[in-house]
This record gives structure tokens, sequence and C-alpha cells, in this order.
């Protein structure tokens, strides 16, 4: 199965040609912000359906504020942009796509020259799900005072990867993160819910937890029209993880 081609600035590239420069600062420092975007075959339809992404555009766009670096492509040009990426691969499946804006020059301080890419990857939906073994990181979410986690770029997600590692050698499929304060945060990557005495749960923003726009969509859409149920954001103790009658964890990964 051939590897999907990369749009990088304007042109599809082969992945070996997808490279960026050893100094820059988004390989030295991970000067980088990204989105995960989804596309969903329809074979009925004979069509890719994109999940929320102009969301996905606007997030980028803060996160890019946030980093004081900025891309020269409107959102139109990125619809475009994956548009093209999807065209020019033929895809007839279930794809993630990374979104990535990054700082090409060098140095701490480097805002500029700057560029964009979307790397395609296949992704198959899970149609049942089987459960997953969970854990309570020792390692605590970063805080918003320190590296916001509402700032969806490369570097955030090493504190996942710790925990992530140390959750695998534990024996553990996913940990779950507890901020500084002791409270429930979110997964390495996805946002925590949880059933408790009826009523669907998950913490609120200022809990150290990515502006999910999956978690968006449980909330406004699917809790309330499909499940049938209201979600009430709060703060979450450790000890309720061992009392809930059910958890899971989403995002569009």
């Amino acid at each position: 199965m051939a590897d999907f081609k990369i749009w990088m600035n304007g042109r599809l590239v082969l992945q070996a040609e997808a490279v960026l420069p050893v100094n820059s600062a988004a390989v030295f420092y991970a000067t980088n912000v990204f989105e995960g975007l989804r596309a969903y075959w329809n074979e009925r339809d004979g069509e890719l359906y994109g999940f929320r992404l102009a969301d996905h555009f606007a997030r980028l766009r803060e996160s890019m504020k946030m980093m004081r670096f900025s891309v020269p492509y409107s959102d139109d040009e990125l619809f475009e942009a994956v548009r093209a990426v999807l065209a020019g691969n033929e895809v007839q499946e279930d794809v993630h796509m990374h979104l990535v804006a990054y700082v090409g020059g060098a140095g701490l301080d480097a805002t500029s020259p700057t560029g964009l890419y979307i790397n395609p990857r296949r992704r198959q939906r899970v149609t049942e799900g089987k459960g997953v073994s969970a854990c309570v990181s020792s390692w605590a979410r970063t805080s918003d005072n320190a590296i916001p986690i509402r700032l969806k770029c490369g570097a955030n997600y090493q504190n996942g990867r710790l925990a992530k590692l140390q959750a695998k050698v534990d024996g553990y499929d996913e940990p779950i993160f507890l901020n500084g304060r002791g409270k429930v945060a979110e997964g390495t990557g996805a946002t925590f819910f949880m059933v408790r005495k009826g009523r669907l749960c998950t913490p609120t923003t200022s809990n150290d937890i990515l502006e999910s726009i999956t978690r968006t969509t449980l909330i406004e859409d699917v809790a309330p029209n499909v499940v049938g149920m209201d979600v009430v954001e709060r703060e979450i103790d450790r000890t309720e993880l061992y009392t809930a009658d059910e958890a899971f964890l989403c995002g569009s990964g």
C-alpha cells in the first residue's frame, strides 16, 4: 500500500521530500502548532466528509497567536489545501491529517520564516468498543501558567508522552492526568468523561485541559440529541474515578 503524499507549502510532495532544516526552531525547540483533522469516507455517497474543519482552523490560529507567529494562508486556502491533499492522494477511506504550522528560522525566539504542511494517514474508525485499562498518572498535567494546554503544540505532548510511557511500563493502556490541584484533567490526547449517579460529567476548561472540538460536539450535540443526557461540566475528584459507573476518553485522533 503506497504512502500518501504530503501537502507542504502549496505542493504535494513525497514523504521523503517533506523535510525541515535541522537547525530550525521547529526541529530544535518544537516551535510548531498543529491540528488533527479527520475526514470520513461515505461509501454510499462516494464522498469524504471533513469533521468541523473551520473550528480546527480557528483553533490553529489561536495557537499561532499564543506562539507569536502566523502563516500566509486564509481559511479558504486551508480548505483548498485539505481538498488538494485528499484529491491528490485519491483518498477513498477514513483518514487522519496532521495540519502543522511551524517556524523554519533558527533560534528560540524565531518567529519567521514560517511554513505549513498537511500529513494524511490512514485511520480506520472504531466500530466496537472493547474497553481499555487506565491508571492515574504520577505525572501532573502541565499548568496553564507554565505551558497552557489550550495551546495545541508539539512541545505540550511531551507531558503526555512521559505519562504514556510510564503507563505502558506499569501494564496499563492509558494514563489519566490530574492537574496541579489534584483534580482530574484529561488523558494524554483526549478529553475525559464519566457517568456517575446517572449524570454525564466532564472537567471544566479551567482544569488545565485542551479546549477540545470533539468535547464541544459531545456536549452540544451528541449527549443531548443522541444519548439523551445533558453534560455537567465540573471539577472531578480523583476518588470519583473509582466510584464512577463508567468512563471514556474522546478525541479526533
